[in-house]
């Protein structure tokens, strides 16, 4: 009895003095990139009846912090941000102690991740712990984006310039370029890509990473030799005072704008490819059982550091979309990705069900290095799983460089699935002129085409075009 006396007393000490409880001690980042968020909010909560203060933080030479206050009211709670900033590559693992008023020890808050890649230009957005306007989690976090539209030679502004800004493959806005060339609009951090016209001009591209830091595009735009430059359009006298932007397009309409303007332009061709005069006649769109064999087509994709380069990851997941749209039910799709490593990302999924498709595409991210060869074994044995008896068995692969690691009898593997009448077709995404002879030599080999993707109208059109030619009933 008396044992459990004293107990009761400590047991009541101790809540006595505890009054501070913090909603979690530990918190892993996993996998981090350059621009993924490095920062944490570490929630810090009063649970009894007086005033509570917070009286230090230690932390490692890395780790930064901020505090949206000195002191916890009863029933209230204090927010402690600790952000990362690592110097090299390669796991973390840091301790943080926080002393409250409430006891004489420290609470210890672990902190682990692993940073997959620095900034390529040693420059870090997170060197200073973001302001508490700033929320944890990647979207959730925005800032004033401007967007510039130029003459290239001349350097002047270009007013009314059409531009539609692109995240994770697909478009986001569409906007038109104020009187002095400017689009000024609330942002999310991340990829982006953006693609911009003006009259007498040819379209211009750029992929980049923005931020609250980098939050300033300017798009070089270049005349088009075969078109005599118009007059500029009269400002209106309302616009002329003012800078505000002008909506081009509700967002319901951005994706259709883009792709009316993209189906215009020319693209890269396909190379000592004939097209059928009757498939020639069809309307690009049609995709109609009539005419085209059902399809189960796995896509091998190189999500290897080299693909990171906005331009080229946001390309393929453009291109992806675009093809997901045209697929019937009947058809199916499989992704496999290859970096250091290959992996199933997705099994032969029917063409109905876009919408699990879609996220798979928009989730994907590149690092880690090119294991080329063991990704197109894989996604032969993932196109032999969904194999169509009545229809058209491919793999695609996709990527901006040569197989070049694990990659020495992928050859032979193309030549037995051949035979067993799976066919491979490569995509290449902003390659460089000296792989693209080992990619079309893959293609050959594969009994498909090499496929090249520079632009924004080839993503829009090419891929699309590539199945519609290997499943054509002739």
């Amino acid at each position: 009895m008396k044992t459990l006396l004293i107990f009761f007393i400590a047991f009541l000490g101790f809540n006595a003095v505890s009054q501070i409880q913090f909603e979690t001690t530990k918190h892993d980042f996993g996998d981090l990139e350059p621009y993924d968020d490095h920062f944490v909010d570490i929630v810090v909560k009063n649970v009894g009846s007086k005033k509570e203060y917070l009286l230090s933080v230690k932390k490692p030479y890395d780790v930064v912090y901020l505090v949206n206050g000195q002191f916890i009211d009863p029933d209230s709670s204090m927010i402690v941000r600790l952000q990362v900033n690592p110097k090299a590559k390669g796991r973390f693992n840091y301790e943080v102690q926080i002393f409250t008023s409430d006891k004489n020890e420290a609470t210890i808050v672990k902190i682990t991740g692993n940073i997959t890649e620095l900034p390529q230009d040693n420059l870090s957005a997170f060197t200073s712990c973001p302001d508490f306007s700033s929320r944890p989690g990647g979207k959730a976090n925005s800032f004033d984006l401007t967007v510039v539209t130029v003459d290239k030679d001349t350097r002047k502004p270009l007013d009314h310039s059409e531009v539609t800004m692109i995240q994770n493959g697909q478009p986001i806005w569409a906007n038109e370029t104020d009187k002095n060339g400017k689009i000024k609009k609330e942002s999310t951090l991340g990829l982006s890509y953006f693609y911009a016209r003006h009259d007498g001009y040819l379209p211009a591209e750029l992929g980049a990473y923005v931020n609250f830091q980098r939050n300033y595009v300017i798009l070089e735009l270049v005349k088009d030799p075969k078109i005599e430059t118009p007059l500029p359009k009269p400002i209106e006298p309302e616009l002329a005072q003012k800078d505000s932007v002008i909506e081009l397009v509700v967002v319901e309409q951005v994706e259709q704008n883009l792709e009316d303007q993209l189906n215009n332009e020319p693209t890269t061709t396909v190379e000592n490819s004939p097209i059928p005069t009757e498939l020639a006649q069809l309307d690009k769109n049609n995709f109609n059982e009539q005419y085209f064999k059902p399809i189960n087509v796995v896509f091998v994709l190189d999500v290897s550091a080299s693909m990171k380069q906005v331009d080229k990851i946001e390309l393929m997941k453009f291109s992806l979309f675009q093809l997901t749209q045209m697929l019937r039910p009947q058809d199916k799709m499989g992704i496999v990705t290859y970096a250091t490593e290959a992996i199933v990302l997705l099994p032969p999924t029917s063409g109905s069900d876009k919408e699990k498709i879609n996220k798979e595409v928009e989730e994907l991210k590149a690092s880690g290095l090119t294991a080329g060869g063991a990704g197109i074994k894989l996604g032969y044995k993932q196109c032999l799983k969904g194999y169509l008896d009545d229809g058209v068995n491919q793999i695609i692969v996709i990527t901006d460089g040569a197989f070049n690691r694990s990659s020495d009898d992928y050859k032979k593997f193309i030549k037995k699935y051949k035979r067993k009448g799976i066919q491979m077709s490569v995509v290449g995404i902003k390659n460089k002129p000296m792989d693209e002879d080992e990619m079309k030599e893959a293609a050959e080999l594969g009994g498909g085409r090499y496929i090249p993707i520079f632009k924004l109208a080839d993503a829009q059109n090419n891929l699309k075009e590539e199945i519609r030619f290997i499943t054509f009933r002739e």
